[in-house]
């Protein structure tokens, strides 16, 4: 069994937060004082748990000298050890690996609410319709969470796809389960205007960001140029009558965010702010995150938009994640929502990542790419 890392700075760090809690002005800041009390109980869970596996440790020890000594001894104390000694060597297995996953540390945003954004790639209509594909898709993956999603824009192309879609998903760990997402989604699939039965390959571009809070990025107003239009939209009804639409620029870096989607100017301006900020933040992490590019090779989920994530072919009935080289067969299934497996393989495979770093173990992907060849 390979040695865990010095439980000694998880050891200081939950004196420190005991220390912190016994504060008179403890509970002064209802917030942080959540956020102590959360890593409190992460850190003395895995502080108990690394106790508990001394604890086996020493009980397995006793129990093989016992073994060793017994010899024409004690049948019935050799017995009882021979009988006790599987269930300790397992307990002390999964303690270990239990004490392992809690050394890393966790994902600040995971728990965030995510904006997500489609945007059709190469391909013209047929990535636009397939752009309104995956939003559906996200959207009824979304209702088997019980999330709740809010539409912040689109963009509808001329028979019913989206040039670009984004809402907000607003749940319970969303970007912790939606992260992996990001990249270019790529299909391969008949399109029903195509008389000559030829399939056609278009993209897809996913960004998946977390909320991001003021705290996280401070925006000064004077670095934001905000315009207000006319939205434009089907009906020629009220959300035509107005000059809802809020576009603003974010001057030092030309980020642009556009939002019609509401009637209110200031609820879209709220949306075209709350959409800006995420953009700023999952800047301000892929900058940080350049810095370790060496390091973060062969890691999934980087969210590089350029990176072909995932193959849809429709005429195979085959679904290809290339980041983890997972192939299932379920088309139809996915496309209605069913994204669970293909979520819990990258988790899976980013934790194994993670342990191996933690450890300095190899980390090998095992699971080549497969039918990767005959899609290119």
């Amino acid at each position: 069994m390979e040695t865990l890392p010095d439980i000694t700075p998880f050891r200081r760090r939950l004196d420190e937060l005991d220390a912190q809690m016994r504060a008179p002005s403890f509970y002064n800041n209802a917030r942080a004082a959540a956020e102590v009390t959360r890593e409190h109980q992460r850190v003395g869970a895995l502080v108990a748990d690394h106790t508990a596996l001394e604890k086996t440790h020493r009980d397995i020890a006793e129990m093989r000298a016992l073994l060793r000594d017994s010899g024409g001894g004690d049948p019935e104390l050799r017995e009882l050890a021979e009988a006790e000694l599987p269930a300790l060597e397992k307990r002390a297995t999964e303690l270990h690996e239990s004490v392992l996953r809690q050394m890393i540390p966790p994902e600040p945003t995971d728990s965030r609410n995510t904006v997500v954004e489609i945007r059709a790639g190469t391909g013209g209509e047929e990535a636009a319709l397939f752009a309104a594909t995956l939003a559906r898709m996200y959207q009824r993956y979304c209702d088997t969470r019980r999330w709740t999603v809010e539409p912040m824009g689109s963009s509808v192309s001329e028979r019913g796809g989206f040039r670009e879609v984004s809402f907000l998903v607003r749940g319970q760990d969303v970007y912790k389960q939606l992260k992996f997402e990001s990249g270019v989604h790529r299909v391969q699939r008949i399109p029903s205007t195509e008389a000559n039965g030829r399939i056609h390959t278009s993209t897809v571009t996913v960004a998946v960001l977390p909320e991001a809070e003021e705290v996280d990025v401070q925006i000064d107003p004077q670095d934001l140029e905000i315009t207000v239009q006319r939205a434009s939209g089907p009906g020629g009804q009220g959300v035509n009558t107005t000059d809802s639409a809020v576009r603003i620029i974010h001057k030092p870096t030309g980020l642009m965010v556009f939002c019609a989607d509401g009637r209110s100017q200031i609820k879209n301006k709220a949306s075209a702010m709350s959409v800006l900020r995420a953009r700023l933040l999952q800047k301000k992490q892929d900058d940080e995150a350049a810095k370790y590019a060496a390091q973060r090779k062969g890691q999934i989920g980087t969210g590089d938009r350029s990176e072909r994530i995932r193959t849809y072919n429709f005429p195979q009935n085959r679904l290809t994640d290339h980041r983890i080289g997972l192939t299932l067969h379920s088309l139809p299934q996915v496309v209605e929502g069913e994204i669970e497996p293909v979520i819990e393989a990258l988790q899976k495979a980013d934790l194994e990542r993670k342990l191996a770093e933690l450890t300095g173990r190899p980390f090998d992907m095992k699971r080549a790419a497969a039918g990767d060849d005959d899609e290119d």
